[in-house]
């Protein structure tokens, strides 16, 4: 599945698993959840499936995460003891402010005027949580985290190239993929995206899931 078979370095890219305030139905964004029980099983499959096809986890040159424990839990787990851990501080997931830990019937239910604003506006840019982040300030953010983590990892299009690993949440993910290669992925818990660079960025596999089948 991330045999690699062309030059260039690869970014693999994983959502965390489900956790134990239910991240599959919640809005958990600045909410410091841990992984529930399914969740760790989801990153135990999703660094099976790295290794095998990686010939091993060690071949991560850099190891990333968000600073959220659901994060750097996932990317212990799933990149095992291959290389220290790296926590880059931007890559938290976007804070939803009053929308925190509610389910959306919750927040319809709890704060209509809201709800019906971000129906129509959340993909915005100009978009702000009530109480929370706004989507531009986010993707700023995100942006900035990007540039630290190159900063630590040099990406080549050389076929020696070295590879490098993100553990993070959806947003995060989406943002990253989306100023990389300008695609958008859906990122799905436990899902792996693998973009490639070879002097530019190109998504080479997005959305992978088959490996949490039965978790």
């Amino acid at each position: 599945m991330i045999k690699r078979q062309s030059r260039g370095s690869r970014l693999v890219l994983v959502r965390h698993g489900e956790t134990e305030g239910e991240s599959s139905i919640r809005y958990h964004g600045r909410t410091d959840v841990a992984l529930s029980e399914l969740g760790r099983a989801q990153m135990r499959l999703a660094g099976r499936v790295l290794g095998a096809h990686r010939g091993g986890g060690g071949n991560f040159a850099r190891i990333f995460s968000s600073p959220l424990v659901r994060a750097s839990e996932g990317a212990r787990i799933v990149a095992g003891d291959s290389a220290p851990l790296i926590t880059i501080d931007e890559f938290a997931e976007v804070h939803f402010g009053l929308f925190e830990g509610l389910t959306a019937d919750e927040i319809r239910e709890r704060y209509p005027d809201e709800f019906a604003r971000w129906n129509d506006d959340r993909l915005a840019p100009s978009y702000t949580y009530p109480a929370g982040e706004s989507r531009a300030g986010f993707a700023n953010r995100v942006e900035r985290g990007l540039e630290r983590m190159l900063a630590l990892w040099t990406p080549r299009g050389d076929a020696g190239a070295d590879d490098a690993l993100l553990i993070a949440h959806r947003g995060v993910i989406r943002a990253i993929v989306r100023k990389l290669t300008s695609q958008e992925p859906l990122v799905e818990l436990g899902s792996i995206q693998v973009i490639r660079f070879d002097g530019g960025w190109h998504a080479e596999m997005l959305d992978l899931i088959d490996h949490l089948d039965g978790s």
